[in-house]
């Protein structure tokens, strides 16, 4: 009778475990030596409701800088509540939201709409601002079946692997990062000078620190227009060295996010959901599918002033 018992506790015991008490079961599977885990075993509708299992999911995050999480049937407001965990959401200029979910972003391509020549370039997302985004929770509702992948970068190990002389040489440099340039570059005059006049170009350093890690972070991307601070005694010997020297040096630093052994490539599935720490990444969404439908909603997270 005693042993009959015991197995039915055993069985009925799930039914009363909360889902957040299973966290120590989730299984990590590192993608690359540079960066990316996938997770499985759980379930970010039942993280939004579980600040232990966030807070479990925020350290792997730093570790591995993207996660990537299949089979997330998670509602739109679930997608909203578990990436509010990590701080407010904000909205996109330029970029449409659900109107039931403000902060959550509809990246939606279709046979009809051009692509919009933004996402298939490396970038950090919103630098533009004077406090980018934290990161980001990126949910794919339909994607072709073959190509639209996306790919992240370290940039911390970007960092580590220039060389020194180069690394003395941006140590107190700043860039400009501009939506002007950007988002607004085909727009009409009037509505561009709108956008800039909302959006003011933001500087940053070049190498910026992580908050949280204290890493260091080559902090370009396609979104710097100028080093704002190049022009120095140090630098510049007659004015002419302007110019090219800064200009090939900021061209040399974006393009190191296109180093493979710094990246991760994500093959999409309908409710594959990733997250990324937009402080230490860059991504590029890969543009090589026909013309079809490739519905995608992000939640953006707001963050802190670059330093």
């Amino acid at each position: 009778m005693t042993q009959m018992m015991q197995a039915g506790a055993v069985q009925e015991a799930p039914a009363v475990v909360r889902p957040g008490a299973l966290r120590n079961s989730i299984s990590v599977e590192q993608l690359t030596c540079a960066i990316g885990a996938e997770l499985s075993n759980v379930n970010l509708g039942d993280a939004s409701r579980d600040p232990i299992l966030v807070a479990e999911i925020r350290q792997l995050l730093l570790r591995h800088k993207v996660l990537f999480f299949r089979d997330q049937d998670t509602t739109r407001a679930e997608h909203v509540a578990f990436a509010r965990h990590f701080g407010d959401l904000e909205d996109h200029p330029v970029a449409g939201s659900d109107p039931e979910n403000p902060g959550l972003v509809r990246i939606y391509k279709s046979p009809d709409s051009p692509n919009d020549r933004y996402e298939n370039a490396w970038h950090a997302d919103a630098t533009w601002r004077e406090k980018p985004p934290f990161g980001c929770v990126l949910r794919c509702v339909e994607c072709p079946p073959v190509g639209g992948d996306t790919m992240w970068a370290n940039m911390v190990l970007a960092y580590e692997k220039l060389p020194e002389h180069i690394k003395t040489q941006i140590a107190g440099l700043r860039a400009r990062h501009s939506i002007e340039a950007s988002f607004g570059a085909a727009m009409p005059i009037e509505k561009r000078h709108a956008l800039h006049a909302q959006f003011p170009d933001a500087e940053h350093p070049v190498v910026r620190t992580h908050p949280e890690t204290g890493e260091k972070i080559l902090f370009v991307n396609p979104f710097a227009t100028h080093f704002t601070n190049f022009h120095t005694p140090e630098n510049v010997r007659y004015g002419q060295d302007y110019a090219p020297g800064a200009a090939q040096l900021l061209h040399y630093l974006i393009g190191q996010a296109q180093i493979p052994e710094y990246q991760v490539r994500f093959r999409w599935k309908k409710n594959s959901m990733a997250m990324w720490d937009n402080r230490s990444t860059q991504h590029y969404a890969v543009m090589d599918y026909p013309p079809c439908h490739r519905k995608m909603e992000r939640a953006g997270i707001i963050g802190d002033t670059p330093y």
